[in-house]
């Protein structure tokens, strides 16, 4: 894996890239939090490991920064920071894992397998929000992993955006997709969407005005 290494204390640093080298990882090293930011912005990582006490910013800050240019990337935070808010943070944000400070080189190898198995695995559920996904397979809606359920052209709608996550998707693509080319005008698919979205336990359906609609990558 190409992996993004972001930690301040320059032994521990060179003790990571030294292991994770040797097992065949790429590894760039960081120290400042604003570099590994440039670096995230202009490079592809398979994995970032992020100090969250680091110059500039911190390790938190450059999940949440990373994800407003919609940049998604699996994170592990290793920090000596044991406050229950950080760490709550952390996970709230999207991190993959959390280690404490001191740990064994083996541990942090043990959660980059789980990553990349992970990563192997084909995504039959696709999440859509915090307590929403979509199951590819059945095609169908889930809240907390319970089935939600929908009509025919609600459930069509729902599959269109969670396949193309992260993308506007047009009228026209709506008329296509789930009208089955009848003739339909713009009123009538947002009145359908809008109707959707009442029925929904969290706002996971964005209006992006004048184009379409769209489901975000959480």
């Amino acid at each position: 894996m190409k992996i993004l290494l972001l930690e301040d204390e320059v032994m521990l640093n060179e003790s990571i890239y030294e292991y994770l080298e040797a097992q065949g990882h790429t590894i760039e090293t960081f120290f400042d939090g604003e570099k590994a930011y440039q670096s995230i912005l202009s490079n592809s990582y398979d994995l970032l490991i992020l100090d969250i006490n680091v110059p500039n910013i911190d390790g938190l800050g450059i999940l949440e920064k990373i994800h407003l240019q919609k940049i998604h990337v699996p994170t592990i935070y290793i920090s000596a920071l044991v406050d229950i808010e950080d760490i709550s943070r952390a996970y709230d944000l999207g991190c993959y894992d959390y280690l404490k400070k001191p740990f064994h080189l083996k541990e942090l190898a043990l959660r980059l397998d789980r990553v990349k198995l992970a990563n192997e695995t084909p995504r039959v559920h696709l999440r859509l929000s915090k307590n929403y996904s979509y199951d590819q397979e059945h095609s169908q809606l889930l809240f907390k992993q319970e089935t939600q359920t929908l009509t025919k052209r609600q459930s069509q709608i729902i599959d269109l955006l969670a396949r193309n996550r992260g993308m506007v998707v047009d009228f026209d693509q709506f008329g296509l997709y789930v009208w089955d080319e009848q003739v339909v005008d713009n009123a009538t698919i947002r009145a359908e969407v809008n109707r959707l979205k009442k029925s929904l336990q969290e706002d996971i359906i964005i209006n992006v005005r004048g184009m379409g609609y769209m489901i975000e990558k959480p």
